[in-house]
């Protein structure tokens, strides 16, 4: 592949030698998604349609940073992703450096292709048990496992067998993947432990001076990392709950009989060697307390009717007003709230004007700030805006987080596994108060 030269002021910006070093003035560059294009659904070696120059020369430095060994910041359907080659040591390596991540928690390798994906596997073989899902769900937020070839380092696997691979659909980072040649590692752009990034803005109040560049493309549209499967155990399993739901995989020819890690079964020593990340760390937490105000089952059943919804929502908005006159008696004085209701999302429709900074609760104007993720019968919405909404709340300088939990359906599995790892205790309906171990 031919690479463009890089343009001057893009260039001038971060040196050689200033890339080799441990402390950047990271550079921001923004790129409109919609200048790249693919004309051809093949996926066996898709070319990316470059439209704007600008957009070119950006990538084209990327590659340059990433061929020099660095990490780049680049948005994702999921999350924002910490970019390095995933056929180098020394590159992996800083990764794990920029975010502080435990040594042992395992990075996802990101391909542009099927054909750079069987130049990674053993004995260069897709198995099988992958074909029907890859034609359905791929490019896209599903991360699968593959027996490790001898190419990927141990940094990225942690000494693992198998390696964990996606296909993304995002056209930023598939364009750099197509343009640097190579695969690359890819977790989460964000500081160890706090919530994932959704914006460039994100990334930056993490990374800002760790690492040499960020590509800002934008909000990611789905908001949660990929769903993990492992289709070489039997039953397959899912992993990790992510963008593609329990319910689409389960109707792939060989997924029927697929299990959800922690649902319908457990493995403790998988959790203590964990094959993908997101298993054994506590993740996306803010600097905030943050509390699950459990989902409230209609008693009808149904969770889909608006009058049903409404009465459910109605009732954790009471556990959370109860729960902040507790705490306020405690010395607390400031607090946020997650809103799943159907009555704040609808009332910021109809406004049409809506802004977090401007959506306060009665308790004195500005003891409560809410910020609503969307209908709870709509988990896609949720899950495009919880973490998001976790960053702006703990911006607020709040004592304690509130989110109100959604049935556990289609991406819901996915939303309600983030806030439990995000939260340090729960509410239950009957307001019985109890500890995360």
């Amino acid at each position: 592949m031919t690479h463009a030269t890089p343009a001057t002021n893009l260039a001038a910006a971060e040196t050689p030698a200033a890339v080799a070093s441990s402390a950047f003035q990271t550079i921001l560059e923004t790129i409109d998604p919609s200048t790249i294009t693919y004309t051809s659904a093949d996926l066996e070696d898709p070319i990316p349609d470059i439209s704007q120059p600008h957009t070119r020369l950006v990538l084209e430095r990327a590659a340059e940073i990433l061929r020099q060994g660095q990490v780049v910041g680049m948005p994702t359907e999921t999350v924002y992703g910490l970019a390095s080659s995933a056929l180098e040591s020394v590159a992996a390596q800083r990764i794990f450096k920029a975010k502080n991540r435990p040594q042992d928690n395992p990075l996802i390798v990101h391909v542009s292709s099927l054909k750079m994906l069987r130049s990674i596997l053993k004995d260069e073989q897709i198995p099988e048990v992958y074909t029907d899902l890859i034609r359905a769900y791929w490019p896209g937020p599903m991360t699968l496992l593959f027996p490790r070839s001898s190419l990927i380092p141990d940094e990225i696997t942690c000494g693992q067998p198998t390696v964990a691979v996606r296909f993304p659909a995002h056209p930023i980072s598939r364009a750099l993947i197509s343009i640097f040649d190579r695969p690359l590692a890819a977790p989460s752009a964000n500081s160890s432990g706090k919530p994932s990034p959704t914006l460039a803005s994100h990334v930056m109040d993490d990374l800002r001076g760790k690492i040499p560049m960020v590509i800002d493309g934008g909000q990611c549209s789905f908001g949660i990392e990929s769903t993990v499967v492992d289709g070489l155990r039997m039953p397959p399993a899912i992993l990790r709950p992510g963008g593609v739901t329990f319910e689409q995989i389960r109707q792939i020819k060989g997924m029927e009989n697929i299990q959800v890690y922690k649902k319908h079964f457990t493995d403790a020593a998988m959790e203590q060697a964990p094959t993908t990340p997101g298993m054994k760390y506590r993740h996306y937490s803010p600097e905030a307390e943050v509390v699950l105000v459990e989902y409230i089952k209609p008693k009808d059943g149904s969770d889909s009717s608006l009058q049903s919804s409404t009465k459910a929502t109605t009732g954790q908005y009471s556990l959370i007003l109860k729960e902040i006159e507790k705490l306020k008696q405690e010395g607390k004085r400031r607090f946020g709230i997650l809103r799943t209701s159907l009555t704040s999302q609808a009332t910021a429709q109809i406004n049409g004007n809506w802004s977090a900074e401007r959506v306060n609760g009665s308790f004195n104007n500005e003891d409560v700030i809410e910020f609503p993720l969307g209908q709870g019968s709509k988990p896609e919405d949720v899950a495009r805006e919880l973490f998001r909404g976790l960053r702006f709340l703990d911006g607020q300088d709040v004592d304690c987080i509130f989110v109100e939990g959604i049935s556990e359906e289609d991406e819901g599995l996915a939303v309600m596994n983030r806030v439990r790892k995000a939260a340090s205790r729960t509410i239950s309906p009957d307001s019985t108060l109890t500890e995360f171990l």
